[in-house]
């Protein structure tokens, strides 16, 4: 197992009281904030090692309190100090400039938090362009984004499996690429599979590799996804759909870090971190007897929810936005923005494919769009699909993938192959959607 070096804490030393929100937004971007009471300053504990920037907040400071900043602050010299000033002017007086005189920046009330995170990040020396696949590529200012964030940095730094959980089209892989980028292992492979879109039979060769004629068609020694990525880090993808012979090498893999090449029995030790997400309930799939109980919980080590779309408030608009400007950026459209019936229609919609369905929805729109704002007609948003119940709206889509799953089953005469072909699916989806739909298959050929 790769050691996990003393990564040096970013702290915010608040003098003040900062708001929920405040903390949150901070926690998001990775810094641990110290509340210190104005009118009771004590001395401040810090590690050497750790980066730390002191915080002003004059919004409530009363002036018998700035001759004990000032005190704190002449401790402590060598700390970068911001601060935040009160709506309107404060009143002038040389104990609040002498304090003033001593930071870097100042930012006015109400305080924009997105603009003094960026400053704190540029203070701890990050380049001013996000990493590739950073907490931040989870785009959004909600609060339930924010703990997610906040969680993400927690748990990166620590060598432990990691089990993603939320509905399909959260961004749960985003959130794993997050996790292996602040990692200790970010330097080393990231590979992913859909535990779902493997076929049956060949689910142990693809995980654990295979020995050179193990079975028919094996030329050659072939590694495994755990060998592949020794090192690093390996996310499994929807790992409820994994066979249960599976489920069991992949819990030696867990337990002892060993794997075992189909046709093999010499242990190889891998040295990998293991992500895993689904969007089924684990625990009832352990209760069916469908998932391995021991499994479970060397999985939920640490737990990541992520949450649907239609709890993200102001995020749809944000992330609308974002999607078109990456399609524009791309590709040549007159799009340029949302016409008002379409930012209400985007606000009210249930969304239950979450972002993957908002980023095809903008996509298709600002293909089919002939004016330079979206419409909700553009985006497919009309007025009977928003007000329709979130039960009847889930029994009309289940509807229309049965009816659309029972069409091209018979369009190639129920030849899985050709039908997964024409659905652009992989076989053992076709099968999944068959049973979810309850489609026989023998009765119907």
């Amino acid at each position: 197992m790769a050691a996990v070096p003393d990564f040096p804490a970013r702290c915010v030393i608040w003098f003040g009281s900062p708001q929920a929100a405040e903390r949150a937004a901070l926690a998001a971007a990775g810094w641990q904030v110290r509340g210190v009471a104005t009118d009771d300053c004590v001395a401040i504990g810090m590690r050497g090692s750790d980066q730390v920037v002191g915080l002003l907040d004059l919004r409530s400071a009363l002036p018998a309190n700035l001759a004990r900043l000032q005190a704190l602050l002449d401790e402590h010299r060598h700390m970068t100090v911001l601060a935040i000033l009160p709506a309107g002017a404060p009143p002038p007086s040389p104990a609040l400039q002498a304090l003033l005189d001593v930071c870097v920046e100042t930012f006015a009330a109400p305080l924009d938090l997105g603009r003094i995170v960026q400053r704190l990040q540029q203070l701890a020396g990050d380049a001013a362009q996000p990493p590739t696949h950073g907490p931040q590529q989870l785009i959004g200012d909600s609060a339930v984004l924010q703990v997610a964030r906040s969680a993400i940095r927690k748990f990166a730094p620590v060598d432990l499996p990691v089990l993603i959980t939320g509905e399909t089209g959260t961004g749960k892989e985003l959130a794993a690429q997050a996790l292996h980028a602040l990692s200790p292992r970010h330097a080393r492979p990231f590979l992913a599979v859909n535990c779902g879109a493997i076929p049956a039979a060949l689910v142990q060769s693809e995980l654990f590799g295979h020995e050179r004629g193990a079975f028919t068609g094996a030329a050659n020694r072939r590694l495994g996804l755990f060998e592949t990525a020794s090192g690093g880090t390996v996310f499994l993808d929807e790992i409820g759909d994994l066979p249960l012979d599976a489920q069991t090498n992949l819990l030696r893999v867990l337990q002892e870090g060993t794997v075992e090449r189909v046709g093999s029995n010499k242990p190889l030790a891998v040295d990998v971190r293991v992500l895993a997400a689904t969007h089924v309930d684990l625990e009832q799939a352990v209760e069916r007897g469908q998932f391995r109980r021991d499994l479970f919980y060397r999985l939920n080590v640490l737990r990541l929810p992520l949450p649907p779309l239609r709890d993200r408030g102001s995020d749809i608009l944000l992330l609308a936005q974002h999607f078109l400007a990456s399609f524009r950026d791309r590709h040549v459209t007159r799009a340029r923005g949302f016409s008002a019936d379409a930012r209400r229609a985007l606000e009210r919609f249930h969304w239950p494919g979450n972002v993957r369905e908002l980023l095809n929805r903008i996509q298709r729109a600002a293909i089919v769009t002939d004016g330079e704002l979206i419409s909700a007609a553009d985006l497919e948003l009309v007025p009977a699909q928003l007000d329709m119940p979130q039960r009847l709206l889930h029994d009309a889509r289940r509807s229309a993938e049965r009816d659309a799953l029972l069409h091209a089953l018979r369009q190639n005469e129920f030849n899985i192959t050709a039908c997964a072909r024409d659905m652009q699916v992989s076989r053992v989806t076709v099968y999944r959607l068959c049973r979810k739909h309850q489609l026989a298959l023998p009765e119907l050929r």
